[in-house]
């Protein structure tokens, strides 16, 4: 008992802003590695890999497992939590600053779902500019595709080639001897132009939803699954052209060097040409495995970031100044 007391105090003593930047990484890698052979699949889908642009979900995680085992559902896994930790650790905990600062400096907005759309927004776009470069070492590892245990093809045995990049650090070496800074921020358009509208709606669709709830569901798990995966739907729906135009963008140089590709100039030229080249219907390819993948994914995050809140002992949100204070006193 003595100890737990000692514990709780540890806990209490530890800033707020800490304990949500905990809480949102640990929300985010759980959350990740959960969806990890999704991802993959989606990604391999989104770039139009050689024998998997076709394939539904099933097939393609089946064409994985064959091709590249186990491991192979989570290649760029690695690369993929190393960049969600911060990720989701700064996009949490700047959310709650964004939102403090905006009551506290804009009172005129009010205290509902508007704050939360504004606070969203600003909290995605911060999280990106600092770790997107790891996310484009993720998307690179992911794109590879290797048979490791060799094919066999008119009774003779073939092996393919090694991959081009061996990990996270390797691609963010040759990425940058390459291309330099600007080489590490390649597909950084689309990824902003759609990461401010799809943060800024899925906390605001999260929070409205919980707003329409009775209080006493609020601690619900069974609520907060579902209100995430609402929020992720809704917002992926309206954001995902920009980042199958993101993904294309990252690996261009892969595809140009081997398929013939096209480079883009920007991302609304990227839109086009994908549209008018490889139809319509290529700027949502992939929707269907991410529809898959956002529920738990979104649903999941939420849920484990107001669970490992509620460990934390951070207090309830607070609407305006005035009552951090009096909360504070």
């Amino acid at each position: 008992m003595v100890s737990g007391f000692a514990d709780a105090t540890y806990i209490d003593a530890v800033p707020v802003y800490v304990k949500e930047l905990i809480a949102g990484a640990s929300a985010g890698a759980f959350a990740k590695t959960v969806v990890a052979p999704l991802e993959r699949s989606k990604i391999l889908f989104q770039t139009r890999t050689q024998g998997f642009h076709y394939l539904g979900v099933y097939q393609s995680l089946q064409k994985l497992l064959k091709n590249e085992g186990i491991a192979g559902f989570y290649k760029g896994n690695g690369a993929s939590v190393f960049r969600i930790v911060p990720y989701a650790a700064l996009h949490f905990m700047t959310y709650e600053q964004y939102r403090s600062w905006i009551l506290d400096n804009y009172s005129a907005l009010g205290t509902g779902s508007i704050v939360d759309l504004l606070a969203g927004s600003a909290a995605g776009g911060t999280a990106v500019l600092c770790t997107y470069p790891l996310d484009l070492a993720r998307t690179k590892l992911a794109y590879q595709v290797v048979d490791a245990r060799g094919a066999t093809h008119s009774g003779t045995r073939q092996f393919h080639t090694h991959p081009a990049y061996s990990g996270i650090r390797n691609v963010m070496q040759r990425v940058y001897k390459e291309a330099g800074v600007r080489g590490l921020y390649r597909g950084i358009g689309p990824t902003l132009i759609g990461i401010l509208p799809y943060a800024g709606l899925k906390f605001y669709v999260y929070e409205e939803l919980k707003r329409r709830v009775p209080e006493e569901y609020h601690s619900s798990i069974l609520l907060r699954l579902s209100c995430g995966a609402l929020a992720g739907l809704f917002g992926q729906t309206f954001t995902y052209p920009l980042d199958v135009v993101r993904r294309q963008m990252q690996v261009e140089h892969l595809q140009i060097s081997t398929q013939g590709g096209t480079r883009y100039k920007s991302t609304w030229d990227g839109l086009a040409t994908i549209a008018r080249n490889q139809g319509w219907r290529q700027l949502f390819a992939g929707l269907s495995i991410n529809y898959i993948k956002i529920v738990p994914s979104v649903a999941i995050g939420f849920t484990a970031y107001d669970t490992v809140k509620t460990w934390l002992h951070v207090p309830p949100r607070q609407k305006s100044k005035a009552i951090s204070t009096g909360k504070a006193s």
